[in-house]
């Protein structure tokens, strides 16, 4: 798996900028711009892919499933996460409001 690709990607399904993954994540743009430009020859460290994950709201474990192992849920429901997931946070907590009447 590549990993920085598996980071570019979900940055991607999500509408996100490096900016905004930056922000989402709590890192600095400059240490997102620099993973993602594979200007440094490591991975990222178990830290940052965490602070990674975190953004992304999935686990490190689903984080490193392979798409054909991921399909967990339906189509539609998988639809209805990326939808949910680009949201801003209030419009997220509108709808937590109203799936729990």
């Amino acid at each position: 798996m590549d990993i920085i690709e598996r980071i570019k990607e979900l940055r991607d399904e999500r509408g996100w900028s490096t900016n905004r993954l930056a922000l989402e994540a709590e890192l600095t743009q400059s240490t997102v711009a620099a993973l993602l430009a594979q200007k440094t020859n490591s991975l990222p460290s178990l830290d940052t892919l965490t602070h990674l994950c975190d953004a992304f709201g999935m686990t490190l474990a689903q984080f490193f499933l392979e798409e054909e192992q991921s399909e967990l849920v339906s189509k539609q429901e998988k639809l209805l996460i990326e939808q949910y997931r680009k949201l801003p946070e209030h419009k997220k907590n509108a709808i937590l409001t109203l799936l729990e009447d």
